[in-house]
């Protein structure tokens, strides 16, 4: 550069020349403010439309319990049916948040099952005998047969019940071997098997007779009595030990031997008895008496 770069006219290009870098300065941090504001205010303006858009949005309420409760006809407030609209609602207590029910009572205890025993019953009815009788089939319960060993000792039923049982009575027994019907079983104790005995026992006398008994189990039950009379007028008294009905049958024959099948249809309760009595009430002859052969229990 030569010396003239350097005289008044250099140093006034050399400040035209700064007063233009300053300008120019100037101008683009204007532009840059410019350019900022610009960018701001399409911030705020994003900004505002998605606060808008935010506001103006519809979404789905959530279901929601109802919080005033219609009011029932009385004026208390009812809850909502379980059962849907349409079913009429459950009063609730005033004060209670709608969600919240009066507790209810503790539920009463069902009744317990009865546990009385069932009402006695009895009934008896008279048939001839069979010419024949199978105790082993009329008894599978229990059986008992009189008469072929001696006057004192009774043929049982092998494995029975044991439920039947001599209770006695008055007269003195006598055993016979010409009853009018047969005697049959094949599980006897301790004779085991008999094809067909006529044996018997009898005892003579006004007054006189045999008592038996027959356990109650609170079921119905079946006794078969075979028993007989020659020359006398027969009363068989049946009754329950524990109470109830009676009954009273008579059998007669002022000349000769008669027999029959008492049934007895009887209910008691466990503990219980059926009691059965056996006697002359009446000696039409010589010796008129009373005979038993067998019993059987069903």
């Amino acid at each position: 550069m030569g010396p003239e770069d350097h005289g008044p006219a250099g140093g006034r290009a050399s400040y035209r020349y700064a007063q233009t870098r300053s300008a120019l300065r100037r101008v683009i941090r204007s532009r840059r403010r410019r350019r900022w504001l610009l960018e701001a205010a399409v911030a705020v303006a994003c900004l505002a439309a998605v606060a808008s858009y935010l506001g103006t949005e519809q979404h789905p309420t959530p279901r929601r319990e109802q919080s005033v409760l219609p009011a029932a006809p009385s004026g208390r407030p009812v809850l909502p049916s379980p059962g849907g609209p349409g079913v009429e609602g459950v009063a609730v207590t005033p004060g209670l948040h709608p969600r919240q029910r009066t507790p209810s009572p503790s539920p009463s205890p069902d009744p317990a099952p009865s546990t009385a025993p069932p009402a006695p019953s009895l009934a008896v009815s008279q048939a001839d005998v069979p010419a024949l009788v199978d105790l082993t089939a009329a008894g599978p319960t229990d059986w008992v047969h009189w008469g072929l060993l001696d006057s004192g000792a009774p043929v049982h039923k092998r494995r029975g019940s044991r439920e039947i049982r001599d209770e006695g009575g008055r007269g003195r027994r006598v055993a016979y071997r010409n009853n009018p019907e047969e005697y049959a079983w094949q599980d006897g104790n301790p004779v085991g098997a008999a094809r067909g005995t006529q044996a018997g026992v009898y005892t003579c006398g006004a007054g006189n007779g045999f008592s038996l008994s027959v356990a109650g189990d609170g079921r119905q039950r079946t006794v078969r009595l075979f028993a007989g009379l020659w020359m006398a007028r027969a009363r068989l008294d049946v009754r329950l030990s524990s109470g109830g009905p009676t009954r009273t049958l008579r059998l007669e024959d002022p000349h000769t031997a008669r027999t029959a099948e008492f049934t007895v249809r009887f209910r008691a309760a466990r503990g219980a008895k059926l009691l059965l009595s056996w006697t002359v009430e009446r000696a039409l002859g010589d010796c008129g008496n009373v005979s038993l052969q067998a019993v059987a229990l069903r």
